[in-house]
């Protein structure tokens, strides 16, 4: 089967930079609200798809008895694998999406946070995701929301598309998945990011905004969603789960 980068849009090196950006120092309270979405949802065991260095996979390595982390950059592999040397229950794998997984074991968990929307055959990368996923287990789903949202940014890294949980849903059903979880997060970043991309015409995110973005209206967001669902976001969550 082929390798799938001729159906991935790769972004250049400095624009992933770009994107890696917005997890990174800048956006902790950011980082935490990943974790503690993602975290409810991994197993036992967890393969990340495109875990750049690492930072995100190893917040969950308490709660694993195998991770696999895996990237298609040559870099991000060497890093990786520098990284966890010498530890007997993490692997470090190299492949792009959609493809047959070199994987020897099935996982519980997949997880796969801002991948899908660089993948022209989104359909198949999830096909190729639950072939090395237990019947039973989840594959966990970040994605950019909203093609409203879409701008400068999007292009330069190489984004697809941006989804709603109607066309996310649609894709995990032609993949032969169910859904579990199935919903859009992130609502008062989706006013700032429409305001700042679509109507602003800002081409990427100013760190200095980012951290003040990070220190208020992330936790604001986190605060109203525990008790309102916003009907739209910035991003859209879903926990696909494999049949039995």
């Amino acid at each position: 089967m082929s390798s799938g980068y001729d159906r991935v849009v790769q972004p250049a090196a400095g624009d992933e930079a770009l994107e890696n950006h917005l997890g990174g120092d800048e956006a902790k309270n950011y980082r935490q609200y990943e974790f503690d979405m993602v975290a409810p949802h991994v197993g036992r065991s967890m393969l990340e798809i495109g875990s750049g260095l690492g930072h995100f996979a190893e917040q969950f390595l308490p709660r694993l008895d195998r991770l696999v982390v895996s990237d298609f950059d040559p870099y991000c592999v060497e890093q990786l694998k520098k990284r966890f040397e010498g530890r007997d229950d993490i692997d470090v794998l190299q492949f792009g999406l959609p493809t047959e997984i070199p994987l020897k074991e099935k996982v519980d968990t997949v997880v796969m946070m801002n991948v899908l929307e660089h993948i022209e055959d989104d359909a198949e990368a999830l096909r190729s995701l639950a072939r090395v996923t237990a019947p039973g287990g989840r594959i966990i789903i970040w994605v950019p929301g909203y093609m409203q949202l879409y701008g400068d940014f999007d292009r330069k890294v190489g984004h697809v598309q941006r989804y709603t949980p109607k066309t996310l849903g649609r894709t995990v059903a032609k993949a032969g998945l169910d859904v579990q979880v199935l919903k859009p997060i992130n609502f008062l970043g989706g006013i700032a990011w429409w305001a700042a991309v679509r109507r602003g015409g800002v081409g990427y995110p100013d760190p200095r905004l980012v951290k003040i973005y990070d220190r208020t209206v992330v936790p604001m967001t986190r605060l109203i969603e525990r008790f309102v669902r916003p009907p739209f976001g910035q991003t859209v969550f879903c926990v696909a789960r494999v049949p039995k």
